[in-house]
């Protein structure tokens, strides 16, 4: 018996846009390529992920069932990212979007993932209504509400 090394990669299904949704990616995500692209057929890599995309038709269309996360250092990330990936698209709720192509993001500051994982459970609680009030998410105002919530907690 052989052992045969595995590897998972997202498939996108594009109706006709395939060659320009890939080249629109590979211009925001640094560290990105493109492998191959064909009318039909793409491969291509953002900031170390491989995809693999077809030209399949009209009949199927991405949802939110599925998304890509982009974890952000800073806000100045989460700010080119957001404004990057909308362009063309639309905004939704918690830091996610829909681009141009239907895709759907999340485009998240690592420092919400600090905030909702808190000790203190009214610093987590505080951040994450936060977080459901906003579309683009603000780390300021996420540490506003934690601190707001525990101020002991923040000295």
């Amino acid at each position: 018996m052989s052992i045969v090394s595995t590897r998972i990669q997202p498939c996108l299904w594009f109706d006709d846009q395939l060659e320009e949704a890939v080249r629109f990616y590979t211009s925001i995500f640094p560290s990105s390529s493109i492998g191959h692209l064909t009318p039909l057929v793409g491969e291509f890599t953002l900031d170390g992920l491989t995809f693999r995309a077809i030209n399949g038709g009209p009949d199927l269309r991405f949802s939110e069932a599925v998304s890509f996360a982009v974890t952000c250092a800073d806000q100045t990330e989460v700010d080119y990212y957001w404004d990057s990936l909308v362009d063309g698209g639309e905004e939704s709720a918690c830091g996610w979007l829909r681009d141009r192509y239907g895709l759907s993001w999340q485009v998240v500051p690592a420092r919400l993932y600090e905030l909702v994982t808190d000790p203190d459970r009214a610093r987590r609680e505080a951040a994450t209504r936060a977080m459901l009030g906003m579309r683009r998410l603000v780390v300021r105002d996420l540490e506003a509400a934690a601190d707001a919530a525990s101020p002991a907690a923040s000295s």
